[in-house]
């Protein structure tokens, strides 16, 4: 990642790098460099070291990217927070993943995440050292930024260089958490070869060139932001253009004012921003691809983002953080339907093949299977967890999803299901044993289940059936407040049903997908009394 950097810096020294259209605030590739150098010799000098770890906890703030290339230029991993996280997930997460250094905002939306890091309990963060507030904001007890730029100032250049030289392309330059169907988030270890190529292939699919200019609306903390957006940039020596927060005239605004040539998003993105009054207000007829990722792309949409966008050659991506992300991916040169209702065929240099989950044997055309890859982009492994790692990552290689998919006859992949039981939520990849953990610590409660409901505007929102002990009494509301303020609010369940019993098989195992259709009912009744009331 720092060698990418410099050489851009090197060769195209007066090229927009970065620029924030609201904040009128723009770096040249040039620029850039030298303030991540500064930054990262103050992370030296704060005592990180080549396997550190950074955290970075905020939105797409301007010093979110200097953070990350001044980790990587250092050999250090940046650790990335999500921005909804809570109180309970971010004392796990510093505790599981040892950070040394973490760089936050002051609060975003209604949290505090000042206050959350006070009232963290040290005792069992031996690795945390110190926190700093980014983005102009202080606070008492903390540093802030420019306590670390002026440490950099006078930081040891030579040592600065020594460090610089120990970094090799497969070190892990990043890891983000992400959640199974058993147990708490792991932490999936990225190196600088897997997300780089991984980034170089995706705006390949797109025939970028350094001429282009992507407007990021997509958080950095995933890796739509990091790799699907910062990676293709920076592979082809691109101009990238932020919003600091997704906010649909915002986008449309940049997009215009900076005449981008390509947009990402999910697709509930692309809806608000067609949606949106002004929408007419703004000249788009700069923009040619992009890509509609994170839940699958409903055709009617990808119709008017490619009609009334002008995004012609847009694309989606399939994949997962364990791959990169980037598995499968459609091309500028398919048709509307097959970009609107596959996930496209392989990245280049990577195998994927569709597997049955019973036997382990290669699936035909048309039958339904495990979707897994192999290649340069299979991640390092889980975090301290090699147990997860193996289970997730075979003996011969291949890194198995948990989506189910079907391979058509003329190479596309179609992703039909999920053999975990994960909630995509708005894009939001949410799963249920994270939620329910949590929700069983309520003294009331005997069991829980958590499970998708569909949902016209989200694509899925999270249920959960609860069976109560025995004597005690609990409603929706209490259950929605005991997790507000401790878990990210995408996850509290909107709907909550109290059962006696579960549907189960004849092995006793609860059979979510009767649940699922449980809830579907459930809310279809709600809705309609609703209806009828107004």
């Amino acid at each position: 990642m720092g060698g990418l950097l410099e050489k851009w810096a090197t060769e195209t020294p007066d090229k927009k790098f970065i620029i924030y259209h609201d904040r009128n605030l723009c770096w040249t590739y040039r620029e850039f460099n030298e303030r991540v150098d500064l930054f990262a010799k103050g992370l030296m000098e704060l005592g990180v070291t080549k396997d550190s770890k950074v955290g970075i906890w905020a939105n797409n703030i301007p010093d979110w990217l200097t953070v990350f290339f001044a980790s990587a230029k250092l050999g250090a991993w940046l650790v990335t927070v999500n921005t909804s996280y809570k109180a309970a997930e971010l004392d796990y997460l510093l505790e599981d993943s040892d950070i040394h250094t973490l760089c936050i905002i002051d609060k975003y939306r209604d949290s505090s995440y000042v206050d959350m890091v006070r009232g963290l309990d040290r005792s069992h963060l031996p690795y945390l050292k110190n926190v700093v507030v980014m983005d102009g904001a202080k606070a008492d007890g903390f540093l802030c930024a420019d306590d670390v730029f002026e440490k950099g100032r006078n930081a040891n250049d030579l040592r600065y260089l020594r460090m610089k030289e120990e970094v090799d392309c497969h070190d892990i330059v990043n890891m983000q958490y992400t959640s199974g169907t058993t147990g708490f988030p792991k932490g999936v270890m990225l190196t600088h070869f897997n997300i780089l190529n991984n980034g170089q292939a995706t705006g390949d699919a797109m025939v970028y060139t350094p001429d282009d200019k992507l407007c990021v609306c997509v958080p950095f903390f995933h890796c739509f932001g990091i790799v699907l957006a910062l990676c293709s940039v920076i592979t082809h020596n691109m101009t990238m253009v932020i919003t600091v927060d997704f906010e649909a005239e915002a986008v449309l605004r940049s997009v215009s004012a900076e005449k981008c040539t390509a947009l990402y998003g999910v697709p509930t993105m692309f809806v608000s921003e067609l949606n949106h009054e002004n929408f007419s207000k703004y000249d788009l007829s700069s923009l040619r691809t992009g890509i509609m990722a994170g839940s699958l792309c409903p055709i009617e949409t990808m119709k008017q983002v490619m009609d009334k966008m002008n995004m012609k050659d847009i694309i989606s991506v399939y994949g997962l953080t364990e791959s990169s992300p980037g598995m499968t991916c459609s091309r500028t040169f398919h048709t509307m339907e097959q970009r609107a209702t596959t996930v496209g065929t392989e990245f280049p240099e990577v195998e994927v093949k569709v597997f049955n989950p019973e036997t382990g044997r290669e699936c035909a055309i048309g039958e339904h299977g495990e979707i897994c890859c192999r290649g340069y982009n299979v991640m390092k492994g889980y975090y301290k967890n090699p147990k997860a790692t193996a289970e997730t990552i075979d003996a011969d290689g291949w890194l198995h999803s948990g989506d189910l998919a079907m391979k058509d006859e003329e190479g596309f992949y179609h992703i039909t299901g999920r053999i975990k039981d994960m909630i995509i939520r708005g894009g939001e990849n949410i799963y249920p044993r994270e939620i329910e953990n949590f929700i069983y610590k309520m003294p009331e409660v005997r069991m829980v289940e958590v499970v998708g409901i569909p949902d016209p505007k989200y694509g899925e929102i999270v249920g959960a059936f609860i069976i109560l002990k025995e004597g005690c009494t609990l409603t929706q509301e209490q259950v929605q407040e005991y997790c507000k303020g401790q878990i990210a609010r995408y996850k509290i369940p909107k709907y909550i049903f109290f059962v006696d019993d579960y549907p189960k098989t004849g092995s006793g195992k609860v059979q979510k997908f009767k649940l699922r259709d449980i809830a579907k009912a459930n809310v279809d009744k709600i809705l309609a009394e609703e209806a009828a009331q107004k």
